[in-house]
């Protein structure tokens, strides 16, 4: 296994401007978010929030290096991400996110409309099946985007409101079969095909198993951040130290649980999934990155 990591955020780098607005700059500690890999084919995708603009360019080293070996190479349309770019409509109806804090959207001269906004981690791959979470028309547009731009290759089943947006703290497919979920009403928003597959469910999170944070800290994901677990191999699943009652439940179902500490995971915004992006896996669709 070879482990590539993206270019560090230089210090001197504190924030982004557009035509439209500018904001802070975040280095790229989930790359899962920001891109998507298809068969032969690494997919930009269109970010959600402002901070993450040009986040896939820590990434241009490694994707260029796959791209002179004959990969595929796209981005999918960027947004100008105005205030009026946002459909707000799933935040206001909830207590979720993520989205910019918009309030009085106002008007801009490059408004558009509503735009492409989606984020790699809102897509379950399974083979050559492509489970897609849409919650607002920001993620509607890229996943028509998709269907067109992969029509052929890859079939595409849209999950609608599954979560507010990234679907691997909701469900993930630890090996062929057998899926892990947060609980088993996630099964009513997979494609039907996939309802009577094995379903491990996690146990309830509990706030004794993160550090204790100050009332202003800004925490970036919920307590279910731990189902966010990342399979190496068929039987092989690496899981938070802190969650030793998830490891016994998929040592029940004959997996071999590797333990790894990852304390900060709510600040940080994302768990082992989130924190990679595989572009090799033996057996799949993915074969061609080898």
């Amino acid at each position: 296994m070879t482990v590539h990591r993206p270019m560090t955020l230089d210090a001197s780098t504190v924030e982004v401007r557009t035509l439209a607005w500018l904001a802070a700059v975040v280095p790229p500690l989930n790359v899962r978010d920001i891109a998507l890999v298809v068969g032969d084919e690494l997919i930009e995708t269109p970010p959600m929030l402002r901070s993450r603009y040009f986040e896939t360019q820590f990434l241009k080293p490694i994707f260029a290096s796959y791209f002179d070996r004959g990969a595929r190479w796209s981005v999918m349309p960027r947004p100008l991400m105005t205030n009026r770019s946002f459909d707000r409509s799933y935040a206001l109806s909830t207590t979720g996110g993520p989205t910019e804090p918009i309030h009085h959207p106002g008007t801009h001269p490059y408004d558009v409309g509503l735009e492409m906004m989606w984020d790699g981690a809102q897509c379950l791959r399974v083979g050559r099946d492509l489970v897609v979470n849409i919650a607002t028309k920001n993620h509607a547009m890229p996943c028509d985007w998709l269907e067109r731009h992969l029509q052929g290759r890859f079939r595409i089943h849209r999950a609608y409101k599954l979560c507010d947006s990234h679907i691997d703290s909701m469900v993930i497919a630890l090996a062929p079969g057998p899926l892990l979920v947060r609980s088993r009403e996630v099964a009513d928003y997979l494609p039907e095909a996939m309802r009577n597959w094995d379903m491990i469910v996690a146990p309830e999170p509990t706030k004794n198993s993160f550090p204790a944070y100050n009332d202003d800290d800004l925490l970036l994901s919920s307590l279910y951040i731990d189902v966010n677990v990342l399979s190496v191999a068929p039987d092989v699943v690496l899981v938070n130290d802190a969650c030793p009652e998830l490891a016994r439940i998929l040592e029940q179902f004959s997996f071999q649980v590797v333990p790894v500490r990852r304390r900060h995971r709510r600040i940080f915004g994302g768990g082992f999934h989130c924190g990679t992006l595989d572009t090799v896996r033996e057996g799949g669709p993915e074969d061609y990155f080898s």
